[in-house]
């Protein structure tokens, strides 16, 4: 499959998509691929060629990826078109920190909210990433593990708190993507993540925002020096 292939699959099977105008709609189903690794970095797109795979004019299309290139996730190459920006570790690493202290606030407060059938809906989530784990498919456990901690911001109730985690989760959860086969095999999350829904139900939000800094900190790590790596080797290579 090719990569305009691998993009219509990838389009046909987002959803929710039609209840934005064009030029959103544009904007979210170029996101979501870049976010996806559908668009790998290094990856040039095309005015026209993403106009015909989205099947709208250019205009919106160019409104998206100006957009997007405000946001830092594509830089535009005079005559070659727009360029998706690699994962840069200094950029990373400053997500991460700001991420991490936004984790932190945001698990106090629903450690505070969250109903007995929310944490039973977070352990199911761990259930479910560890049966991706036994089957080896570590694109769904990392879906899942975006899902984990998008849940429990949702259990904030803070909307403002929510939009500010969301505009850095597309760039940690597309470097945890990238990096997650040159990892170590995260049975090490599994672990964290059910500590800290114990923690949760003992209604420990200091506990529980500890936990969260450590398991974010040690993620960070091992993503920095897999990029460390793959850095070494593009520049041996060159």
């Amino acid at each position: 499959m090719n990569l305009e292939e691998e993009l219509q699959l990838f389009i046909h099977n987002l959803e929710g998509m039609d209840k934005y105008r064009l030029p959103q709609r544009a904007y979210h189903t170029i996101r979501l691929a870049i976010r996806d690794l559908i668009l790998p970095p290094g990856t040039t797109l095309l005015e026209r060629e993403i106009s015909e795979t989205l099947q709208m004019s250019r205009t919106p299309v160019r409104e998206a990826l100006v957009r997007l290139e405000i946001e830092g996730v594509v830089r535009l190459v005079p005559r070659r078109g727009f360029i998706v920006e690699p994962i840069e570790q200094h950029d990373l690493k400053e997500v991460y920190e700001i991420i991490t202290t936004l984790d932190s606030l945001a698990i106090e407060t629903a450690t505070a909210n969250a109903t007995i059938g929310e944490l039973d809906y977070l352990e199911t989530i761990i259930e479910e990433q560890q049966a991706a784990l036994i089957k080896e498919d570590l694109k769904q456990w990392s879906v899942l593990d975006d899902l984990f901690h998008t849940t429990i911001t949702e259990y904030a109730q803070n909307k403002r708190l929510k939009a500010a985690i969301d505009s850095y989760a597309d760039q940690s959860y597309r470097a945890r993507l990238f990096t997650i086969k040159e990892r170590p095999i995260p049975q090490r999350s599994i672990i964290e993540h059910k500590a800290i829904v114990f923690c949760m139900r003992a209604k420990d939000g200091k506990a529980a925002s500890m936990l969260i800094q450590s398991h974010r900190r040690r993620a960070q790590k091992e993503i920095l020096e897999v990029l460390d790596n793959i850095n070494q080797i593009r520049i041996a290579s060159n």
